[in-house]
Parts: structure tokens; sequence; C-alpha cells
């Protein structure tokens, strides 16, 4: 009598997929297992390790992305040359390596399908008490392909000018807001707000706010680095203006592309 026996071999392909599967949650549990994001332009030498990083969205506009990584490069070729010439004059502050330097570009906000609103996120180690940080901002006109300001949207911008004064009240009246959460002293607060000044050039770097509204934008947004309104300790400020506080002073197309209200969380970001 013969006896038939049968092996049965595990299934390959759902082997793979349970391994894969396995990887996958051990790389969200521990991001740093994780392939950290290759830099878009480095610079690495004995004098300096610096970086430059474009988010996504902005690498799917190609125009933006080269003007984004032009102006990257001209801040690595700048602290690449500084950093050279510090070494030099005080070889004693690079005895435990050179300088950290990084900038990453992200988009912000995206309005009416033609505004880009896009963050500048500097970091900066020089070896002294600390590293310190700064923030800038660019608006970018898809239809132009080229960077603007907030003047179009506004009937006049005049430095010192009733545009002007409104932003700077409305912003301050904001980041007092901002410093009333944190806890901060009131000390010399006056002597910080100083620095915000009714002029597009000295009042923040500006972007245009998300909306609950598809398409439009909820005000402004002025970001601060540390010390622009506020000590070391308290770190970045982001004042908030309600285009409703800025509607008598609007142009038809300011008033085109404003509306809505500031999404739940933003604040937080």
């Amino acid at each position: 009598m013969d006896i038939e026996v049968t092996y049965h071999r595990p299934n390959a392909r759902a082997g793979l997929l349970a391994i894969l599967s396995a990887i996958a949650t051990i790389a969200l549990t521990f991001p740093s297992l994780a392939a950290d994001p290759k830099p878009d332009a480095v610079v690495k030498n004995k004098n300096i390790d610096a970086r430059v990083f474009l988010d996504d969205k902005i690498k799917a506009d190609p125009v933006l992305a080269a003007d984004c990584l032009a102006d990257g490069r001209k801040w690595l070729d700048k602290n690449t040359a500084d950093a050279a010439a510090s070494r030099k004059e005080d070889p004693q502050f690079f005895r435990d390596g050179g300088w950290d330097f990084e900038r990453k570009y992200s988009i912000r906000s995206v309005v009416a399908d033609r505004y880009v609103s896009v963050l500048r996120d500097d970091y900066m180690d020089t070896h002294g008490a600390h590293p310190n940080t700064d923030v800038n901002t660019i608006l970018w006109d898809k239809s132009e392909n080229k960077r603007i300001s907030i003047r179009p949207f506004f009937t006049e911008t005049a430095d010192g000018g009733t545009t002007m004064k409104a932003m700077v009240k409305a912003a301050i009246a904001s980041l007092k807001i901002e410093k009333k959460k944190r806890d901060t002293s009131d000390t010399a607060t006056g002597e910080w707000f100083k620095g915000v000044e009714p002029s597009l050039l000295k009042i923040g770097a500006v972007t245009l706010a998300p909306s609950t509204e598809t398409g439009k934008s909820s005000g402004l947004t002025f970001h601060y680095p540390p010390y622009a309104v506020g000590p070391y300790a308290e770190g970045q400020y982001v004042a908030y203006i309600p285009w409703e506080t800025l509607k008598p002073y609007l142009t038809p197309e300011g008033s085109r592309i404003f509306g809505g209200a500031r999404p739940k969380g933003d604040a937080d970001e």
C-alpha cells in the first residue's frame, strides 16, 4: 500500500509581506532608523558643514525650486567664506570642529492657486554661547514666476502710512496675546516691540495665512526669530492679523484672495 505524503511550504509572498510590514512598523516607531532626507545642496569641509533642504511641494514647481536653490547656494557660499575667514583669525574656536548650518524651505500656504508663501528657516551653530535660528519668508507669484511683496493686495503701503500703522497695531496686539499665553514677563516689552515698525521692510517677515475657505487666505502672519521681539529664551513668535482687520485697506485683488477663518491648530505650527 502506497502512502502519499504531502509537504506544505509556507506562502513565500505572504512571508515577504509580513517582513516588509514589520520593517515599516519599526521605521514608524523609531524615525531615526528611517533614511535621512538628502540635502539639495551641501558644503562640507573642515570649516563648515552646511546643508539646504527644499520640501517636496517646492520641488514640484521647477521654477520656484530653482529660485529657492539659487538663494540657498548664495547662503552656503557666504557662510563658507565667513567660516574660512573666522578659522584663519581665531583657529581656537574650531578645535571641536567646524560650524554647523542648515536652511529649510517649506510651503506654508497656496492662495488662489497663484500666491505661494514660503518659510525659510535657518539653524546656525558657530560655537558661541548657544546655536541661533532665523526665519524669513518668500511670497511667490506662480503666474508671473517671480517673487513679489504684499503691495498688490493693499491700496497703499507707504512707510508710516495708514495701512502700515494699522498692521503694526494689530501685529503688536497679537504678539501681546502670544506672550501672555507663554506667561512671559512684561518687563521691557515696549522696548522689544520698537523693532516692529510701520514699513514693509521692518514690520516682520510676512506670509499669507491659510484659511478654512479653499483658495483663500485668512489674513497675514508675521514671523519673528529669537531676539526680534523677545529674549532668546522665548524663541520665535508669530503674529496673526485676520483679514477683517485689513478689509478697509484692500485692493480688488486683496478682496478676492482673502476670506474664511484661520484653521484650528494653525497657531500651533
